[in-house]
């Protein structure tokens, strides 16, 4: 039964208050405006005859009320006074115009038409412009009275300074002065950009720039700041923050703009500032439409769907309206907690989750054959460098093998994205040899298969499961040190957002073969990120350096020896030719034999001759 009907004496009411203030609201906006034509004429008149009326203030005043009796038949005829335009917009200025400008030549042909006239002709002209006049004061007066009923309470909540007075600034404004429970209260702004020194936006003045940051913030009692420039660099994030921390105020921040790209800018989308806004950079994606991607009403499967990457990749999909999205994952909680945070619900009961491992060679080609998606994103792998570095065969069963069995298993799809890291660039470690062997794999499904077959490769993702970040503020946590292996290692780094725009324009612009790597900008060094973690942190922590662990790089790249970089379809994407490898090639290798022989046979996959790597760590043979 419909909440109206099991409840109606609570939605009555509310209808009906509604109607009541409309109906008030009508009555109102009727009588002023009749009082601003009669108002127009009669001063019109006035005006014509060097302000004496005499006998003709009757006749103004008759033909003031007429043009007012015109004015509201047209404005029915285009419910002008029905709430079809929002108060004080655009709209409703453009329509009350055409209105009265159509009422104004209405009574001018008529006074015309007639020879012995009543009121000048000039009275129409002047008088109209008038009305208008007075009509669209009342009406900014409304609006300026409705407006200041919805700002914030004073008493209640936080007087804020933001920083930044762009569109996000200016749009935050506006809709913290909208909300009458709001928390906070915009009372000044800062903003570099002379241009914008005497701009005051709902009452909101600018303040000056970053340097009269204390200033204004003694001069307004602000308690916090509020940071809204949009995809600013992390360098200005941290000085606005450093500045606005000594003086005792709170700092927040706006979210990056794509971030925010399905809805409007909101007070809650205010926080408080993440390590990636402090060290990684903002985001660099171009602009992604979703429903533009091609997976708009198409079968979509995902592989490894519960880790950072894939659940990410299942949200942003579903935002596309897929004709069916298909989430596959071994790990039971992990598709559990995938399905609560897309649905609110975890009954495990819907088609869309599919318990499967790559390493069933026979279950995903069933699997495949009975579900036929027409995209997939194949996002499981085993990631942790140091791990796969003392059991290579499990990165040879899960990542290598099970990539080749996903690949035979979708070799009638559409579009197959195989999701691949920075690591398989020259690679040094047995993850990155299994991812480079991933993109050799899929570059011959290109070769072989009549859909489109590439590769994505990225960086470190921020704050994913098993990141730097993550370890970094479990460490912090309970209490240790934070551990860094070398003061001087950098890596890429991207949040999963970014990571998940880069292979969903992947699956639109990329082409049969080839691995797209996005452009990221300059690498993090890994101590910048301990040091202002610990800075964050609220009691002292110490970094230990514990040395490179076997297989890890000083310094990672994107391009390995003898990758171009080419970018003809996105200014932030390098296409990249990536070489085949024939299946028949990786079969061979033994998952069970010596750690060391693994590591030989992965590196003669991957083509590298012995002598190429100097970077390689001591421990790691080269292929004899």
């Amino acid at each position: 039964m419909p909440p109206e009907m099991r409840n109606p004496q609570r939605t009555e009411p509310a209808v009906s208050g509604r109607a009541r203030v409309s109906r008030r609201r009508t009555v109102i906006f009727l009588t002023t405006d009749t009082l601003a034509w009669v108002a127009g004429f009669v001063v019109a008149g006035w005006a014509r005859y060097e302000q004496i009326l005499a006998g003709r203030a009757i006749n103004a005043l008759i033909f003031g009320v007429a043009a007012a009796v015109l004015h509201f038949g047209i404005s029915a005829l285009r419910r002008i006074y029905s709430g079809r335009h929002p108060l004080g917009s655009i709209e409703e200025v453009r329509g009350l115009a055409e209105t009265t400008a159509t009422t104004a030549v209405v009574v001018l042909v008529a006074l015309l038409a007639q020879s012995d006239r009543p009121v000048p002709a000039s009275t129409p002209v002047v008088g109209g412009a008038l009305a208008l006049l007075l009509m669209l004061s009342f009406r900014l007066l409304h609006r300026y009275r409705r407006d200041r009923a919805m700002r914030p309470d004073a008493r209640l909540a936080a007087p804020v300074l933001l920083f930044g007075f762009g569109e996000a600034g200016q749009g935050l404004v506006r809709a913290m002065l909208s909300d009458p429970k709001g928390r906070y209260l915009p009372v000044g702004a800062l903003d570099d950009d002379p241009d914008k020194r005497d701009l005051r936006i709902g009452g909101v003045p600018v303040l000056g720039g970053r340097k009269e940051l204390g200033d204004a913030l003694a001069r307004t009692g602000a308690t916090s700041v509020i940071f809204s420039v949009a995809n600013a660099d992390a360098t200005l994030i941290r000085e606005i923050r450093e500045a606005t921390l000594r003086t005792g105020a709170a700092f927040k921040i706006l979210p990056p703009v794509r971030e925010l790209v399905d809805h409007r800018i909101t007070v809650s989308d205010v926080r408080d500032v993440q390590i990636s806004d402090l060290l990684g950079r903002r985001q660099v994606v171009g602009d992604l439409t979703l429903d533009n991607n091609g997976v708009t009403g198409r079968r979509v499967l995902v592989t490894g769907a519960g880790g950072s990457i894939g659940s990410e990749l299942c949200r942003q999909i579903m935002r596309a309206n897929p004709g069916e999205l298909m989430m596959l994952d071994r790990d039971e909680s992990a598709l559990h907690s995938l399905q609560m945070s897309l649905t609110g619900r975890a009954l495990l009961d819907g088609p869309e989750l599919i318990l499967a491992d790559l390493r069933d060679d026979e279950g995903i080609r069933r699997i495949m054959q009975q579900r036929q998606p027409e995209i997939v994103f194949h996002a499981a792998a085993l990631k942790h460098l140091t791990l796969l570095q003392r059991h290579p065969g499990e990165a040879v069963k899960t990542n290598v093998w099970g990539t080749l069995t996903v690949l035979d298993a979708c070799r009638d799809v559409a579009r197959f994205v195989n999701i691949s890291t920075d690591k398989a660039a020259d690679p040094i470690s047995v993850l990155g040899y299994s991812k480079r062997l991933t993109e050799m794999l899929t570059a011959h499904a290109a070769a072989t298969y009549p859909g489109t077959f590439l590769s994505v490769r990225f960086g470190n993702v921020l704050s994913s499961r098993g990141s730097v970040v993550t370890a970094f503020q479990r460490q912090i946590a309970a209490g240790l040190p934070l551990t860094v292996t070398h003061p001087e290692v950098t890596r890429y780094l991207m949040t999963v957002q970014e990571a998940v725009h880069l292979v969903l324009q992947a699956a639109s612009i990329g082409r049969d073969g080839e691995a797209l790597v996005l452009d990221m900008g300059e690498p993090v060094r890994i101590d910048d990120i301990a040091r202002r973690m610990v800075e964050q942190a609220d009691h002292p922590v110490e970094i230990v350096y514990t040395g490179l662990r076997p297989g890890e790089k000083l310094h990672e790249d994107l391009l390995g020896q003898g990758e171009n970089d080419l970018r003809p379809l996105h200014p932030l994407i390098s296409h990249v030719s990536v070489p085949t490898l024939d299946p028949i090639e990786v079969s061979g290798v033994d998952p069970f034999d010596e750690p060391h022989r693994i590591v030989e046979q992965l590196i003669q996959l991957c083509g590298i001759k012995p002598g190429a790597d100097r970077n390689r760590p001591a421990g790691i043979p080269l292929a004899r």
